[in-house]
């Protein structure tokens, strides 16, 4: 992974960030390509504070690696050479518009709505030659979302729990399958991809209520996310009545 970007700064989107930086500079032994790390307020900050060499949590750690003659010949071992490069990261805090461009490819962000003013969340949209995707990150429904998600083939949105069940999906800054459901519904998006879903979906029953509870306002395609597979957005099946399971299964891998 040479790219990464965050959508909002709480623990359980940030905690495997040092261990990421790290393993990925020490395994790569000077052969990684650059890092390149966006995202909202405190992303700058959020790196110094694990890399600087003198604050950083880790700056210990590095500065050890690279100056201690066991750690110098693992690295030579390993393919690299002397001397070692401390890590280096291409970090910057961004806003909403165009925020990263590749070779065929285009990142787009957009404001979400979470927890402000404590901490700003960004949405993300990817456009490549093979598709665009959209990644809400934590948010409520809000129609910065409804625009960046125009026409999308993939929304990839948070959905706590079926809000049918679960009053507290009803609370501001977060959504639930309705409020997916009808995001996705405006923006035109063709598939709707529920992510950091809550134990209420965790049974057949369930994602069955809420099936038809989305089908009810949506008539897209809907996968319901699970850990470690992957989502072959040019290979999805064709037709909308797909069930969540069903649909992970057949294009998941």
């Amino acid at each position: 992974m040479n790219h990464l970007f965050f959508t909002h700064h709480h623990f359980d989107h940030d905690v495997d960030y040092p261990c990421f930086l790290l393993c990925r500079w020490d395994q790569g032994a000077g052969k990684e390509k650059p890092l390149v790390v966006r995202g909202p307020h405190l992303t700058e900050r959020v790196t110094r504070r694990i890399l600087d060499a003198e604050q950083g949590a880790f700056g210990h750690d590095w500065v050890a690696r690279v100056n201690a003659p066991l750690s110098q010949r693992v690295h030579t071992q390993r393919g690299g050479v002397l001397p070692r490069r401390p890590p280096s990261v291409d970090v910057r805090d961004i806003g909403p518009g165009v925020v990263f461009s590749g070779k065929d490819w285009q990142v787009t962000a957009a404001p979400a709505e979470h927890v402000q003013p404590w901490l700003d969340s960004l949405a993300y949209r990817i456009d490549t030659p093979d598709g665009s995707i959209v990644i809400t990150g934590d948010t409520q429904p809000c129609n910065s979302i409804v625009e960046l998600a125009r026409d999308a083939d993939v929304l990839v949105c948070m959905c706590c729990d079926d809000e049918q069940d679960c009053p507290e999906c009803e609370l501001p800054g977060r959504t639930g399958t309705i409020g997916a459901a009808r995001m996705a519904q405006q923006a035109g998006a063709r598939t709707l991809v529920l992510t950091h879903v809550g134990p209420q979906l965790a049974n057949n029953l369930a994602l069955e209520n809420a099936r038809g509870a989305i089908r009810h306002i949506y008539d897209g395609r809907v996968v319901l996310a699970e850990e470690l597979q992957l989502l072959d957005v040019a290979q999805l099946p064709a037709g909308s009545e797909v069930g969540m399971r069903q649909a992970w299964r057949q294009t998941g891998r």
